[in-house]
């Protein structure tokens, strides 16, 4: 299969990925325009608790494109360039360095993801992968919900800040 021209049924979901994370979309900002302009001052603020920054978010969204991308390919665990899994606690001296750090991480996995799923063929997307509870397509579709739900609570983050 040529890379280039994928069949229709990933081409949709490579849609669904891009629009989720760095594509115009009707939904309002993606997962990269919610961190666009965010210092490292905002990123590392939480607003309780118990409640997690932006930084975190963008972490842990790095994490999950990672899992899923490992998913598909039937990689082993353990590769991810932060030590840990899910949430990774971002302390109070996150500076704009470790900031832009953590945004280049974000944007290598999604890259990443994306080359994965533009290698795969159609009939690849009902398997679902050993110990797992969802398809291949679902994973994908699931991704790309992920990075909308967490651009969203990023939208949040950044007003409660303001405030």
């Amino acid at each position: 299969m040529c890379i280039a021209h994928p069949p229709a049924a990933i081409r949709i979901l490579l849609d669904l990925l891009d629009r989720a994370y760095d594509h115009k979309s009707w939904h309002g900002p993606n997962f990269r325009g919610a961190v666009r302009r965010v210092s490292a001052e905002v990123a590392r603020w939480g607003p309780g608790p118990g409640r997690h920054s932006i930084a975190e978010q963008v972490l842990h969204a790095s994490y999950w494109k990672y899992t899923v991308r490992r998913r598909i390919r039937g990689d082993r665990r353990g590769s991810f360039a932060i030590r840990g899994s899910n949430w990774f606690p971002v302390g109070p001296d996150l500076d704009d360095e470790r900031w832009r750090d953590h945004l280049r991480l974000l944007a290598e996995e999604h890259r990443r993801l994306r080359l994965t799923v533009a290698e795969l063929t159609p009939d690849r997307l009902a398997e679902v992968p050993e110990g797992g509870r969802s398809d291949l397509e679902g994973l994908i579709s699931g991704i790309a919900a992920h990075d909308v739900y967490h651009a969203g609570q990023i939208q949040l983050l950044k007003r409660l800040h303001a405030n």
